[in-house]
């Protein structure tokens, strides 16, 4: 059996619109994360992903922050990825594209010599990334007014 959508890296300009389009239903809309901080330097040179329904309708996206850009949110070492702005339509929820995502950031990842990978998960979403083989660590911190925690994922 086929998937209902696929997930891609978003190389085209369309493909990163679409990406973006997705982060502000979810993080802006539904959530009320402030646009001016939801989009930011590291959007240019992060490796973003996109998962898109047969007939063009996207569902999800994330990004993979690595080298320079993902030193300030992982201690700096150059081995660790962070994963981030990983977001599912509501009508997408429960049908495997977030775990979809991750795989294919996980996969660029490991394409870049990574190590490992680590990522800010809403605590309400730890089970989530629990399940796909993170381990979460340090203390719950707020960010955008949402609580967080830190969590990791050796590849």
């Amino acid at each position: 059996m086929s998937l209902p959508y696929e997930v891609r890296v978003a190389e085209d300009p369309a493909d990163r619109e679409a990406c973006f389009a997705v982060r502000k239903e979810v993080f802006v809309v539904e959530q009320g994360v402030a646009q001016d901080i939801e989009y930011d330097e590291y959007d240019a040179v992060a490796v973003h992903v996109l998962a898109v329904r047969e007939d063009g309708v996207p569902l999800g996206t994330g990004r993979l922050l690595y080298g320079a850009a993902a030193a300030a949110k992982t201690g700096g070492d150059p081995a660790l990825g962070s994963l981030g702005r990983l977001a599912v339509t509501g009508d997408a929820r429960g049908l495997g594209v977030g775990a979809a995502l991750v795989r294919a950031i996980e996969d660029a990842a490991h394409a870049r010599g990574l190590t490992a990978v680590d990522l800010h998960a809403q605590s309400h979403a730890l089970g989530f990334y629990e399940r796909l083989g993170y381990e979460a660590y340090g203390p719950e911190f707020p960010d955008a007014g949402i609580p967080h925690r830190a969590m990791r994922r050796a590849l």
